[in-house]
Order: structure tokens, then C-alpha cells, then sequence
């Protein structure tokens, strides 16, 4: 069996695949690099397989996706150690099949990479790839099939943070939609103006990229696949997703990894 890694810089999310099909999935917060070694991120790892009913000896192959430069050692190590893998390192320098019209192709994160080849294998071209994450970013594919950039956003969570660490008198609040976007006290008010807000910070850029496309690309018709953890906030909200896909990156992993097999 083959397992794909995502390392965020808030959460990673771990894969089992049997084939080209996953059959398991989890989630746990991102090691830092200072505090967990490979020995505790592996038994966390050995731990969610046995809980789940799978042996890390069926572990036969394995694929790291990573935006956090200080934990890919201690990941990689683990790899070796408790799983007897050489794993894939998910980078800009492996064959992705992409051709990448980008001015910097090294400085494309990882699970970027990954996110477009999925986007055109399982959903086809042109394309959109919104990622909801610690940041939220933007992915573009041409009708040819190429990686033409993107756009980098905060995130909901970090952009929320910030307002709370600096107004004294604001408190957190859940991320529930309210039901009316007209706050009657500050907690409903808060939520109006995050949710809503995000929303139309997304479809706003979508709308955008999608006007500016349509400029040089008179049949860029795009499927707008929705992906990342709080992708969920966005599900009957967005006017221009199509798509929602948790396991997007994880799929991409997978057919990078075969394109890669020694």
C-alpha cells in the first residue's frame, strides 16, 4: 500500500491508499521541528494505521508533500525507520507533467503542485484550484494544460486571529454561518462580517482571475474545484465552486508519485 503525506503549516493529512483508491484517511496538527522527533511522529503514525485496522508492514511505498522546510527531516527520517520506505520529496524539481509559466517554478508550494496535477487528471482543463488553508491560494490552468500562477490570500482563521489579538474587546467566535448578515449583538455581528466577508474575498478573486483569463482565453470555461480543510465553510455559498474535494492534494501525491517511480 502506498502512503501520501501533506504537511501544512497548521495540520497534516495522512493518506492510505490500496491502488489508486484511498481507503483511509487522518489528520493531525503539523510536528515542529523543535519538539517532535521522528520516533514520536512515527509511532503517531504506527498508532492511526493499527487503530484503523492496518500493519505499517503493508506500507510499501510512500510520498512527501510539504510547506514546512523544518519538519521534512524528521518526516523523511521517520520514513526510513519505522516504515523501511525511501520516500518521495513532492518539489518542483521532480517530472510533474505541468508545463509551469511561472517566473519562479521553485518557489510553487508543494501542495500547489499537487493540487493542479489532480485538478486536470480528475477534473480536466482549464481549471481553478481554491485552496482553504492557513492560507488560502488560488491555482490556474490553462485550456492547455499549463500552470499559469495564482493568487495568495490570508486564510479565514489567521485573519480572524489578528482581529481578535488586537481588539481587546472582541472576543472569538465560532465559524457558523448566522443565519442573516445583519449582526443584532457583537457576537452575530462578528460572525456576519468574517463568514461573509471571506465569502466574497473568494468569489471576488474568482471572479477576477476568470475575467482576466477570459481576455486572452476566449474558452477558458473553468471547473473550480474547492479543496483544504475549511473548504467546508464554503460548500452552497460560493457562486463560482463547482467541486469540492477534500482529497485533492492527497490524490495528487499519488499520481505524482507514480510518475516518479523508480
Amino acid at each position: 500500500m502506498f502512503l501520501a503525506i501533506d504537511i501544512g503549516n497548521t495540520h497534516t493529512v495522512i493518506g492510505l491508499f490500496k491502488g489508486d483508491e484511498i481507503i483511509a484517511s487522518w489528520r493531525m496538527g503539523t510536528p515542529r521541528y523543535k519538539y517532535e522527533t521522528s520516533d514520536e511522529i512515527g509511532t503517531i503514525l504506527i498508532n492511526f494505521l493499527r487503530n484503523s485496522g492496518f500493519d505499517n508492514n503493508e506500507i510499501k511505498e510512500m510520498a512527501i508533500s510539504s510547506v514546512v522546510p523544518r519538519v521534512m527531516n524528521e518526516v523523511s527520517s521517520m520514513s526510513r525507520k519505522y516504515f523501511k520506505v525511501e520516500p518521495l520529496i513532492i518539489d518542483s524539481t521532480i517530472n510533474t507533467g505541468l508545463k509551469v509559466l511561472y517566473d519562479f517554478p521553485r518557489e510553487i508550494g508543494a501542495d500547489r503542485i499537487a493540487n493542479s496535477v489532480a485538478a486536470i487528471d480528475f477534473y480536466g482543463k482549464p481549471a481553478i484550484v481554491a485552496d482553504f488553508g492557513t492560507a488560502t491560494t488560488f491555482d490556474i490552468i490553462s485550456c492547455a494544460g499549463e500552470y499559469i500562477g495564482g493568487v495568495i490570500a490570508p486564510g479565514i482563521e489567521i485573519s480572524s486571529e489578528a482581529l481578535f489579538s488586537i481588539a481587546a474587546k472582541l472576543s472569538k467566535v465560532d465559524l457558523n454561518w448566522p443565519e442573516t448578515i445583519i449582526g443584532k449583538n457583537t457576537y452575530h455581528g462578528l460572525r456576519a462580517g468574517i463568514l461573509y466577508g471571506f465569502l466574497g474575498q473568494v468569489d471576488f478573486i474568482l471572479e477576477k482571475i476568470i475575467e482576466e483569463r477570459k481576455a486572452s482565453e476566449k474558452d477558458f470555461n473553468p471547473v473550480v474545484i474547492g479543496t483544504g480543510g475549511l473548504s467546508v465553510l464554503l460548500e452552497n455559498k460560493s457562486r463560482y465552486i463547482n467541486v469540492f474535494d477534500m482529497d485533492l492534494t492527497l490524490k495528487g501525491i499519488r499520481i505524482l508519485f507514480k510518475r516518479n517511480r523508480k
